[in-house]
């Protein structure tokens, strides 16, 4: 069974290397600012006391003020994994850095967050629409969405 690692054990590994990356955690997650995401996420993909390579899940959340995309991380080699968050505070234009550079299988998630919640991932090769056809008006899972 894979064992799942405390947000603030891997926050404060992560405040080590990176001091202003960390905005908050808990025993669940830790939430990175997202100008340090790409940095954050390659030390924990790359780093041998991490090595979570394997992305296993990437999804978003409406909370009306913010909007929150969150990675779901695991490490094959020592069986743990955690869950990395970024909050975007610009509804008008969400972005944040793609990770496809990482993870390859990124693509079609980050594809899905932009297609329902319309959250840009800045260096993302391909992003378009994958569940809704081109020009369709607005992103269906924002709660503000009429």
């Amino acid at each position: 069974m894979t064992v799942m690692l405390s947000g603030q054990d891997i926050a404060s590994k992560i405040a080590a290397r990176f001091p202003e990356a960390v905005t908050e955690s808990d025993i669940q997650a830790v939430v990175v600012n997202s100008e340090f995401l790409l940095e954050v996420a390659d030390y924990l993909k790359n780093s041998p006391e991490m090595a979570f390579n394997q992305l296993n899940d990437l999804t978003s959340v409406d909370y009306y003020d913010h909007f929150e995309v969150i990675y779901r991380l695991t490490s094959v080699e020592h069986n743990h994994s955690t869950v990395l968050k970024v909050h975007c505070f610009d509804r008008s234009r969400p972005e944040i850095p793609s990770l496809t550079g990482l993870w390859r299988g990124a693509d079609y998630m980050e594809r899905e967050v932009f297609d329902l919640m319309g959250i840009r991932f800045n260096g993302h090769a391909n992003l378009k629409r994958i569940f809704l056809w081109e020009g369709f008006a607005g992103h269906p899972l924002r709660k503000d969405f009429i």
